[in-house]
């Protein structure tokens, strides 16, 4: 991708992503990833209201008058995003891939990370590990971390969802906030998916575009998996391979579903075709 296009696609991300998570999403992003516990801040002058437990007997006596503690939560925390940049990712029916989907959803999650004070890092996957950037903070890493996702052609092809977790796991040995964002075309990642939830605090983002799941009756046609590089002639007119078709996507959808509610993981499903706010405030809200 030219120098130009690539900055002129990073800033428009940056300013659809500031501006929700400005208005719509820090909050909201606060509220749902708590941090470690309370700590001491200061001590201050009771005050009518105050609770009798919060009172700091050893000061009040020194003082000769009431004071209290004051805590605040602590706050900074870490979180990684991992990214499926797949070649599934090209898909895009309605005028929005799965990649630029999930370029914008990490921006958005990020901006928020970075407002509350958090490390934000990432972690880019295909079939194998494509990119590992370290947690940091400020703008100009954020604004790395999205133009890795906007301008990255992986080596892979495939989507290997335990290859990431157990990198992830390698490389984050505290507790970290990771989210997963992906199609999650693949399966067999249950077991490391609970092992990575035990630990971390798992989120998966899954990514979904509608032509993937309707078989329409269009003939023959040439048919090409990205993920394998495979082409293949399907008789979209055959009412039994639409059904089969159908009744496998169906069966994938319920094993993933299977997988995190087994793994306790929260899952929220983010179409190319409608808008994301509402399905990630949905999220955001069942955790705060």
């Amino acid at each position: 991708m030219e120098a130009a296009e690539l900055i002129r696609r990073v800033r428009r991300v940056e300013l659809r992503a500031r501006g929700l998570s400005n208005q719509v999403f820090s909050g909201e992003y606060h509220s749902a990833f708590k941090g470690r516990g309370m700590a001491f801040s200061e001590n201050r002058a009771y005050q009518h209201g105050d609770e009798i437990r919060t009172i700091d007997w050893n000061v009040t006596a020194r003082m000769r008058s009431p004071y209290v503690k004051v805590f605040q939560e602590e706050r900074e925390l870490t979180a990684m995003l991992l990214i499926d940049v797949s070649a599934s990712g090209k898909i895009g029916s309605r005028g929005v891939t799965k990649r630029e989907l999930a370029a914008e959803l990490s921006a958005v999650l990020a901006f928020s990370a970075g407002q509350n004070n958090d490390k934000i890092g990432a972690l880019l996957f295909s079939d194998r590990v494509e990119r590992f950037i370290p947690p940091k903070k400020g703008r100009s890493h954020i604004l790395r971390i999205i133009r890795e996702v906007i301008d990255i052609e992986p080596e892979g092809h495939g989507t290997d969802v335990t290859a990431a977790l157990e990198h992830f796991g390698r490389a984050m040995k505290k507790r970290t906030i990771a989210f997963l964002i992906s199609d999650l075309q693949d399966r067999g990642f249950e077991d490391i998916l609970k092992r990575t939830s035990r630990k971390h605090d798992l989120v998966a983002l899954q990514l979904h575009d509608e032509i993937e799941t309707r078989a329409t009756k269009l003939g023959w046609l040439a048919g090409y998996d990205p993920e394998t590089q495979k082409m293949s002639h399907i008789g979209t007119g055959s009412l039994r391979w639409r059904k089969r078709y159908e009744k496998a996507v169906r069966s994938h959808q319920s094993d993933i579903e299977g997988y995190m509610k087994r793994s306790g993981v929260d899952h929220a499903i983010l179409r190319t075709d409608q808008p994301y706010v509402r399905p990630l405030m949905q999220l955001f809200d069942r955790r705060g």
